[in-house]
């Protein structure tokens, strides 16, 4: 029987005991890595860095499967629901670590929603792939990482230096699009926000104007920005990420469409099946049945 919600698990979950209370951790990927986590899930607290050095399978953010090849490198944020499945003979390196670790003696306009590869605009998770030297330079950073967290007395400063010198290569070679120009980057810093919000926010079932709210800006300039910058308005957004929770527990509970409907703060069962089909096509039963699993 499906789990009834599809589990959160925070940083303290995958610490290992001899540095169980630090807000980050680095370590070797490989099949015998073992944790009693079920899949899919997300994580609640901390960012995750994936890089892949050898071995097969696939990884699946938010619905899209990606390949999982030798040489890339995958970037995850809280809240995002994934599943990965891998061949034995996997191995690379993993990295978490909180936002407020990142944020720790940074200056205070400095975020992790700069970067390119976190709350992406296209809704959009791919690998980065690596060139071989790339990948030689990347590996001898999580190496050092590694040996770092696994001394007597870790040095916070320096595992703090090793991930934004990992964040700044790999922002340094991700591709460039179109939204990465120059003129662009105040509305882009301010959808990122809006994704990053409506990522915590979205079981509340909150409307444009509360999200404007949250940004201090009008819900006309906000729709205006992130209609330039991805394509699709404010509220486009918003409907599309609760289209998407809302096929996770129908996929991924034994919920009933009434008992979703209250998870997304309806009150009317009637009206969330209504909007669910207006979005999709189908209600959220004629779904589940389709895709049962």
């Amino acid at each position: 029987m499906a789990a009834e919600f599809i589990p959160t698990y925070g940083i303290d979950f995958f610490r290992n005991s001899k540095q169980s209370t630090k807000p980050y951790q680095i370590e070797h990927f490989e099949s015998k890595r073992q944790f009693s986590v079920a899949y899919p899930h997300r994580h609640k607290d901390f960012f995750e860095i994936l890089f892949i050095t050898n071995g097969s399978g696939s990884y699946t953010i938010d619905f899209k499967t990606y390949n999982i090849t030798p040489s890339c490198i995958f970037f995850l944020a809280p809240g995002q629901v994934h599943d990965i499945k891998y061949s034995k003979d996997i191995d690379g390196f993993i990295m978490l670590f909180t936002e407020e670790f990142y944020h720790l003696n940074k200056k205070q306009e400095h975020s992790l929603l700069e970067f390119p590869f976190f709350y992406n605009l296209e809704d959009e998770n791919p690998p980065l792939p690596l060139t071989n030297n790339q990948t030689g330079f990347l590996k001898q950073l999580f190496e050092q990482g590694i040996l770092s967290f696994n001394a007597d007395n870790p040095d916070d400063n320096l595992i703090m230096s090793i991930l934004d010198m990992i964040l700044s290569y790999a922002a340094n070679i991700y591709p460039k699009t179109k939204i990465d120009k120059q003129e662009q980057s105040k509305g882009k810093l301010l959808v990122k926000r809006f994704k990053k919000l409506l990522e915590e926010h979205y079981h509340e079932n909150y409307d444009v104007s509360n999200y404007a709210e949250m940004l201090s800006v009008t819900p006309n300039y906000l729709t205006e920005v992130v209609k330039k910058l991805t394509g699709k308005s404010t509220k486009e957004q918003v409907n599309h990420k609760m289209i998407l929770e809302t096929k996770r527990l129908l996929l991924h509970s034994d919920l009933s469409v009434t008992e979703i409907a209250y998870q997304f703060n309806y009150a009317d069962q009637s009206y969330f099946t209504r909007f669910f089909k207006n979005q999709t096509g189908h209600t959220p039963v004629e779904f589940r049945k389709q895709n049962n699993r």
